[in-house]
């Protein structure tokens, strides 16, 4: 039988909010509800990873102009500018599990787009992790990244609670002021112009073409709206969370 995943409505918000309810997805995994989501930034923000020291956001002045925020997972900042943000939400149990790492899958998932589109890329393998930079993700190539003509292009970590996963990851469609040295899949000559809504319904189309899983497009609950809101506040809006480490 068919696994069924809830879509969520796409959408803009500040960095805080985006945090929060992409944990009160996690929650709700928990409780056996699996969600994807596709979403935006409503300004260009810096998000810093859960175990990342908060200075490191000053080292550069491009990056400090930014309102940041600290993510629940690891890995290193990244800055949300002229990209799509995807978070995926898994419940418990072997029903969710993929014989390929979930990072891998997902960004294969992405790759096949880019590939009918003409767009080809490169997923790292074990032996090829490179780190060209001391405070971005992107210039952290590890495993499963993806990467066009050697410049990462899309990103992903995880969190999980009580065996439920929350994969989100960040797919860089253009060059940002605030980084202006890495290149988006967009900024090749010859490359498509991806508007994230446009990319976000390619990737929803080629998610379900590879898992097979019902996509039923639905709603946030009241209750993930409420748990939204507080989780917002209790963390990614507070900077006593932020500023922890």
């Amino acid at each position: 039988m068919s696994q069924t995943i809830r879509l969520l409505p796409f959408a803009g918000a500040t960095g805080a909010t985006n945090m929060a309810a992409d944990e009160a997805m996690l929650e709700s995994a928990v409780g056996g509800i699996a969600s994807l989501r596709f979403y935006t930034w409503n300004e260009p923000t810096l998000s810093l990873g859960y175990f990342q020291p908060a200075e490191d956001r000053v080292r550069d002045a491009n990056l400090s102009r930014l309102a940041w925020v600290r993510r629940s997972t690891g890995g290193a900042a990244i800055v949300h500018h002229h990209e799509l943000t995807y978070a995926l939400a898994l419940p418990p149990g072997k029903e969710w599990a993929s014989a390929e790492h979930w990072i891998c899958r997902m960004h294969h998932i992405l790759q096949c787009v880019l590939k009918e589109h003409g767009v080809e890329s490169h997923a790292v393998v074990c032996g090829e992790e490179q780190k060209l930079g001391p405070v971005v993700c992107f210039l952290h190539q590890t495993p499963g990244d993806l990467l066009i003509e050697g410049s990462k292009v899309a990103g992903s970590a995880q969190r999980k609670m009580r065996g439920a996963l929350l994969q989100h990851g960040s797919i860089l469609l253009q060059r940002s002021e605030f980084v202006p040295h890495l290149l988006g899949i967009c900024d090749r000559a010859g490359a498509p112009h991806f508007e994230p809504v446009a990319l976000a319904n390619l990737l929803t189309e080629a998610f379900v073409r590879d898992t097979g899983w019902a996509t039923i497009p639905g709603r946030w609950t009241a209750e993930e709206q409420t748990r939204t809101e507080t989780i917002r506040a209790e963390k990614y809006a507070n900077s006593a969370w932020n500023e922890k480490r």
